[in-house]
């Protein structure tokens, strides 16, 4: 009879099985692409030590064959359309059909290769973030490799030499590229599988974008006035819900690859960090906190015991980082009688309605039209009402 992990490793490859087609008879892994923007399943291993894989918030994980010993994987550059909630769509740079890319997984000890094809209109690059390597495979544009022109494969080829959660961009043209969307998860679990285990394990990178209400292409050039807080290139309600069993042993790590920190807070818990860009913390260096602040370009990764049941929000408390294409630049009018130049606009735009004259909250259980392409500055629906949430939100489900 089958184990859980042959029979799971079972599925996952027979399913890759019919995705190995032109590019595995020219040399090349072939280049999964995923273009559904759900949740997908962790894939278990089928060989070697044996670990927990991490379930990606709306993302994936990117399949990888053997060949003499060595993983390869295959990552495609290449413009993508990301639905970033329901009812929204942008126009990114990605990889593999989705922005962000989808995660690597290996095991400390590996050997991998990972082949990098540019489809997009310029040079592009891989750095591998926080990852021990040789210098010409950290993927710095003109200091330790060319840049990979349009339709041309580079191959970055090491070995795994700690374990630890890391994250890969672009270092070429990288305001323009990363501001686009460029970036990903590389998880090397330790070779001892019994160390650092956990029961569920999630991962999902911050990013930002400004997108005009009715546009689809972010503004390349903006540097700290974002109006779209993103987790995984998604804002809430489309963000994935962290499903985890009473009891069990969890792990969330979060990447920052936006322009400014995070202060992440989970309700109902606290929580110790067990892990930074740097490697894991010893239990001696740990201490409990219910926010832990995620600085610019770095990673943490912070475990708990399911103990509580329930549904516990878990945000980013900067509060504009929780609201969906907020207007910045609409005057405060709490307080404010505004009803005759509101009746008084009515008679040329029958449609006005006059916004935050005794604050913000009716906003999330209003309907109004809105431009195309736009979603509700602040939306989503809990058993008592409207959540009054957008951005940088989701929920942690126990049972």
């Amino acid at each position: 009879m089958l184990s859980r992990r042959q029979l799971l490793g079972a599925g996952a490859l027979l399913a890759g099985a019919t995705a190995w087609t032109k590019t595995s008879a020219m040399g090349l892994p072939d280049a999964p692409v995923m273009e559904s923007p759900d949740m997908q399943p962790p894939i278990f291993p089928t060989s070697g030590p044996d670990y927990q894989p991490v379930v990606t918030l709306n993302g994936w994980t990117l399949p990888h064959r053997m060949n003499s010993g060595v993983k390869e994987f295959h990552l495609v550059a290449e413009p993508v359309e990301r639905e970033m909630s329901p009812g929204m769509t942008a126009y990114l740079w990605g990889y593999n059909g989705q922005s962000p890319g989808p995660t690597i997984e290996a095991v400390e000890g590996d050997r991998v290769r990972i082949f990098v094809t540019n489809k997009l209109p310029e040079h592009t690059t891989i750095h591998w973030h926080g990852m021990i390597l040789p210098n010409g495979m950290d993927g710095v544009t003109g200091l330790t490799q060319p840049g990979i022109p349009p339709g041309k494969t580079f191959v970055y080829e090491f070995d795994l030499v700690k374990s630890g959660t890391f994250m890969y961009h672009p270092h070429a043209d990288e305001m323009v590229q990363m501001a686009m969307g460029m970036m990903g998860f590389f998880v090397i679990h330790p070779k001892d599988p019994k160390f650092m285990r956990v029961d569920r394990d999630f991962v999902f990178l911050l990013n930002a974008f400004d997108i005009e209400p009715g546009s689809y292409v972010p503004r390349i050039m903006e540097m700290t006035d974002f109006n779209l807080w993103a987790w995984n290139s998604r804002v809430f309600p489309g963000i994935s819900h962290l499903p985890v069993a009473k009891n069990d042993r969890v792990r969330v790590r979060v990447g920052n690859l936006t322009m400014t920190n995070h202060p992440i807070h989970m309700h109902g818990y606290d929580f110790e960090v067990t892990c930074t860009d740097g490697g894991w913390v010893r239990p001696e260096a740990r201490w409990p906190e219910v926010s832990i602040d995620i600085p610019v370009g770095a990673m943490r990764a912070y475990e708990f015991e399911a103990k509580y049941e329930g549904d516990w929000a878990i945000h980013c408390h900067k509060s504009h980082h929780t609201m969906n294409a907020m207007g910045h630049d609409v005057p405060t009018f709490i307080g404010v009688d505004n009803s005759k130049v509101t009746d008084k606009i009515r008679r040329v735009q029958p449609d006005y309605m006059a916004m935050g004259d005794r604050g913000m909250a009716d906003m999330g259980e209003m309907e109004m039209p809105l431009p195309d392409n736009t979603i509700p500055m602040m939306t989503g629906w809990g058993q008592f009402g409207a959540i009054e949430m957008g951005g940088m939100f989701s929920v942690v489900k126990v049972r």
